[in-house]
């Protein structure tokens, strides 16, 4: 055993108890999905600037967005009823490796495909220059680019989620006006977007949008809004010039439905798994809390140290997410694709979220190191929370010291204290 194993071993781990939250669950049912949708695009004017035997693109981005093969399929099928010749398109950034092959195979293992969307998938990472923008910070125009093949359709159907973003607060952030700005940008319209960091993004983010809207044959945007546990449950259809004005109020309704963790502080927050298909940051700070690496937002648990046990397979080695951590395991560190984790770190400029942090041989040792480097707290009674991912929060785990304020927030105790299920090896899988 080395010096590391020693130490860790000297901190006892309390037990845990399961508890449950509850959540806002309207919803809308799989089966209902392509009726709500087309019920969505039901204003005639929608619809009037498709024309028969013009091409249409659909955009389809990379996050783990609720039923969104039935709800692009739903939409291809809205163009062909208007005679229509639809085609989706990867609107995803850097994301998927910043290949045309890796973005079209990360919708792939969404169930989005050919054969389900009843229509191609035009993959590409060519990107054509559209217009400028208005003076942004510094009074600078920026070149806008977005991916070839939508910017040559005839029009262009601009879908996505819209929700709080991860690294900033602004009355545009992830959605719509975010799809054309970052999605479309593909990497290298996203990395002029990104250029000024985060910091700015809640001005360059509408500025890019508002000048695809301008410069490019945007013909209706299409919002898709989720409860607390991912489902979806509610669509939103805008004319291009609705969006500027329409998107601010989706957001702050996305806003008021988000997942969270009941509790405001703890000792150390433990995350079963990060990736890309749960947040662009791996795990959502807007949940997890604000950190070093998130200096424009706010909001989330406050932990004095945070582990990540895992990343999730369909984030297929993109690592984002893990710089935000005190800890990592070995299993979790060995899973890594550094080239597909640093493209993105680099087109987002967020190279914070690609740092190492400490790495341990074991789900035990990491909890224990991050346990035994909390400053203040009470060391007899460590306040520890544990959660599935940033997506998932209807059950946790808390320690038995929060066991009081977990029933006088109204949470259901669903277990007695236990012990931490640790394998030989220590980890908990």
């Amino acid at each position: 055993m080395g010096i590391i194993s020693r130490l860790c071993a000297e901190v006892r781990l309390p037990r845990m108890l399961r508890v449950r939250q509850f959540f806002d669950g309207a919803h809308i049912e799989a089966g209902d999905i392509h009726a709500a949708v087309i019920a969505c695009l039901s204003r005639p004017e929608l619809g009037d600037p498709v024309r028969p035997g013009k091409r249409y693109a659909i955009t389809c981005g990379s996050r783990g967005v609720d039923k969104v093969a039935p709800i692009t399929a739903a939409i291809a099928a809205f163009v062909r009823s208007r005679g229509g010749c639809p085609f989706v398109v990867p609107a995803m950034g850097s994301h998927g490796g910043a290949t045309a092959e890796g973005q079209k195979a990360l919708l792939a293992v969404y169930g989005v495909t050919e054969e389900s969307l009843g229509c191609p998938i035009v993959s590409s990472m060519e990107t054509v220059p559209v217009g400028e923008t208005e003076p942004g910070p510094g009074g600078k125009r920026y070149c806008v680019r977005i991916d070839k093949n939508a910017a040559g359709a005839d029009g262009i159907i601009v879908a996505g989620r819209i929700k709080p973003h991860t690294d900033f607060r602004g009355p545009y952030e992830s959605g719509i006006m975010k799809m054309m700005a970052i999605g479309l940008g593909k990497r290298e319209g996203a990395e002029i977007c990104h250029q000024n960091g985060f910091g700015c993004m809640a001005e360059m983010v509408p500025l890019f949008g508002k000048a695809v809207i301008r410069h490019a044959p945007v013909i209706l945007g299409f919002g898709n809004l989720e409860n607390a546990y991912g489902q979806a449950w509610k669509f939103a259809a805008l004319r291009p010039d609705e969006i500027e004005a329409g998107e601010p109020a989706l957001l702050e309704e996305a806003r008021s439905r988000l997942p969270r963790i009941p509790f405001d502080s703890a000792d150390v927050l433990v995350v079963d798994r990060i990736g890309k298909d749960i947040s662009g940051d791996g795990m959502d700070p807007n949940i997890t809390g604000a950190g070093p690496c998130t200096p424009w937002l706010s909001g989330g648990i406050r932990a004095s140290r945070t582990v990540v046990l895992d990343l999730t397979d369909e984030t297929h080695g993109t690592a984002m997410g893990v710089g935000a951590a005190h800890a990592i395991t070995r299993r979790l560190f060995n899973k890594v694709d550094f080239e597909a984790t640093y493209v993105n770190a680099l087109t987002s400029r967020g190279i914070d979220y690609a740092r190492i942090p400490c790495i341990l041989e074991s789900d035990r040792e990491a909890v224990q190191l991050a346990l035994r480097t909390c400053i203040g707290g009470d060391p007899a009674r460590p306040r520890i929370v544990r959660i599935a991912d940033s997506l998932h929060t209807e059950t946790l785990w808390v320690s038995e010291a929060m066991e009081g304020e977990a029933g006088a927030r109204g949470l259901e105790i669903q277990s007695g204290p236990e012990d931490w299920p640790f394998d030989s090896n220590g980890n908990l899988w």
